[in-house]
């Protein structure tokens, strides 16, 4: 039978993008590979899906899309979209078996591939005996932020909101406890409950897919590597296959300015907004002052650090290379 790849995105149309990616660079190096991509449905605008799916479908036929069935939440109002993501994908996961078992009466699957958020997925793989990997649309900082997060979540009661303190995480620079993304503040949140279970899933993980190249966060992905951010258990490989750069991304950027120097962090109000002042004096270091033009000038290293990367014998060139030989020694 044909080979394949099962990959399933959460919601949100950069996530779907990304993955997408992730599908065209595994056909670069795999030409008769069938990959196929698993879509839900949430109840709200994750932004427009259609088309986007519609042209891909056109053009690489050997993308297949499978629209799983819309699930009923047990809820009707809620504000935190986390937890509706979250819930949806749990609650899909009875389709995401009946879907995958239909792929494998017509193809070997060799691994199945989910977004951080799809973690309820991986009882899947389990039961169907496939290797299961996350696919992480953002950076190795983040990676090694979440693979962190339940060794600090044993070694406090206090939600990251009242810490009112700096979390050391190995691989990344100090982080002001309230600076956490906004579903993980509260400790009591369900979202908050999701992050952390996901989060202590990798050690059971194939490998982790990762948006990034190693020139770009070499301290993060050297830590993250080397187990240092999953104390006491077992680091599954990281695999850093990008940049996976087409279209919009859903990632923290900001949380790695101080480590990566290729941007200048904003000063937001206590609101969560950023003045037009403070843009205009952002802008005007930017292009006026010697911080500004070191910051140009790494930028410019980094765009083609990251083609040298994608490039026959690059470093993402060879995980990518490492990961599909894993699916083949299964």
């Amino acid at each position: 039978m044909e080979e394949a790849i099962v990959l399933y995105p959460s919601p949100p149309i950069g996530h779907l993008i990304s993955m997408v990616e992730l599908g065209k660079l595994l056909l670069t190096h795999q030409p008769s590979l069938s990959v196929h991509i698993l879509i839900t449905s949430v109840p709200y605008d994750s932004g427009s899906t259609s088309t986007y799916i519609a042209n891909v479908t056109v053009t690489i036929p050997s993308i297949k899309f499978h629209h799983l069935p819309t699930v009923t939440l047990p809820y009707t109002k809620t504000n935190n979209l986390e937890q509706i993501v979250f819930d949806v994908l749990r609650l899909s996961n009875p389709h995401v078996r009946e879907e995958v078992l239909s792929i494998s009466k017509n193809y070997t699957v060799h691994g199945l591939v989910v977004d951080f958020f799809c973690s309820a997925a991986l009882s899947v793989a389990k039961e169907l005996n496939i290797p299961a990997h996350y696919h992480f649309t953002c950076g190795a900082g983040v990676l090694a932020v979440l693979l962190y997060f339940p060794t600090i979540h044993d070694t406090t009661t206090k939600s990251f909101k009242d810490l009112k303190t700096l979390l050391h995480i190995p691989g990344v620079p100090p982080i002001p406890s309230t600076d956490m993304p906004v579903a993980m503040l509260e400790r009591e949140d369900k979202a908050y409950e999701y992050i952390k279970d996901s989060s202590s899933c990798f050690p059971e993980l194939a490998g982790v897919i990762v948006n990034t190249f190693e020139s770009l966060e070499p301290r993060a992905v050297k830590t993250a590597s080397e187990g240092l951010c999953v104390p006491n258990h077992r680091t599954p490989p990281i695999y850093c296959i990008g940049p996976l750069i087409e279209g919009p991304k859903d990632d923290d950027s900001t949380r790695n300015v101080e480590e990566m120097k290729l941007a200048l962090p904003m000063r937001e109000s206590e609101s969560g907004f950023v003045s037009a002042t403070e843009v205009e004096e952002r802008v005007r270091v930017l292009m006026e002052s010697e911080e500004g033009r070191l910051i140009r000038e790494r930028t410019v290293g980094m765009k083609i650090a990251a083609k040298v990367a994608l490039s026959e014998g690059g470093s993402s060139r060879a995980a990518l290379a490492k990961l599909v030989e894993s699916w083949k020694d299964k």
